[in-house]
């Protein structure tokens, strides 16, 4: 069955008989738009363009470049698909959970304002060893950021939506948010998940906590991290906030126990070449009749 796709990179090798564009949507025409069946929203580019869907009549296939996929729930029809992009962002969002967690660890933070003064200030830093990491969300991030941290000799603990082999139940972390030097949380954003981490959670921290979130923003509670972090108990590693973007003057901004990166968790150099794999990958499958990789249960999301 032939198909025609809507995508930022237009030279995606396709099956034969399919076509593919990267017009500008707002340019074409209804009829145009009538034409498309699969349709890969621009990467980070939002509600906006998600919003594009209500002019495709014939779309049959949402293919996001992303993980996360609570956005695109409210623009989908009956007869639609959704697939996220599971795998592609592995490598990408457990570099940068890593790369915070060991700026944390390590003092970077007092270092680099230590430098802008001019000044020398010897002081023993900190380490991973020995270190116990918690991480929410056993998926293919999770998973890829355990095998990462071995490395370090940390004691990790996967937790997820239910108890299985070696993972615990998230509904666990409540009662053993305590027992960890730092918390990563890589869940999708659902109804459980939304204000996981609020301030039952981050009061039970022990002292020095670190808590990571390169998940969704609001699966902390932005206002309960505030009161926490204000006390100068734990801190916080933030690549998402709640709200997104985080407005200028917001009281994050000037904490000085709290990192915050501007959402690049997926978006590095890796990103492209394993996102057009992907892609070629799926679109070969679904010509040959094979099942949907990453296909969404998104009417019971």
């Amino acid at each position: 069955m032939t198909q025609t796709v809507w995508c930022q990179w237009s030279d995606i090798a396709l099956p034969a008989g399919w076509t593919i564009t990267n017009a500008d949507l707002d340019a074409m025409s209804p009829e145009q738009l009538a034409q498309i069946s699969i349709y890969v929203p621009r990467y980070m580019a939002g509600v906006k363009a998600l919003s594009y869907m209500e002019k495709m009549p014939n779309l049959r296939l949402l293919q996001l470049l992303m993980a996360g996929y609570d956005d695109a729930i409210s623009f989908m029809k009956d007869g639609q698909k959704l697939c996220n992009a599971r795998g592609v962002h592995d490598f990408s969002t457990s570099e940068l959970a890593i790369s915070m967690i060991l700026a944390h660890f390590k003092n970077h933070a007092e270092f680099a304002r230590h430098q802008a003064q001019g000044s020398w200030h010897h002081k023993t830093a900190g380490s991973l060893y020995g270190k116990r990491i918690a991480i929410v969300g056993a998926g293919s991030i999770g998973s890829k950021l355990a095998a990462m941290l071995t490395i370090f000799e940390t004691q990790v603990d996967l937790f997820a939506s239910y108890a299985r082999e070696n993972i615990k139940d998230m509904d666990q972390l409540s009662n053993d948010a305590h027992l960890y030097d730092c918390i990563v949380l890589v869940v999708p954003l659902t109804d459980k998940t939304r204000n996981l981490v609020d301030k039952k959670i981050l009061g039970s921290m022990k002292d020095g906590t670190l808590i990571v979130n390169v998940a969704r923003g609001p699966v902390i509670n932005t206002q309960d991290l505030i009161a926490e972090l204000s006390k100068g108990r734990i801190s916080a590693a933030l690549d998402v906030t709640d709200p997104e973007p985080l407005p200028d003057n917001h009281p994050l901004w000037s904490m000085p126990n709290c990192q915050i990166i501007p959402h690049v968790g997926g978006d590095s150099e890796a990103f492209e070449p394993q996102a057009r794999k992907y892609l070629e990958q799926q679109f070969s499958e679904i010509a040959q009749g094979l099942p949907l990789r990453n296909e969404i249960d998104w009417k019971n999301s």
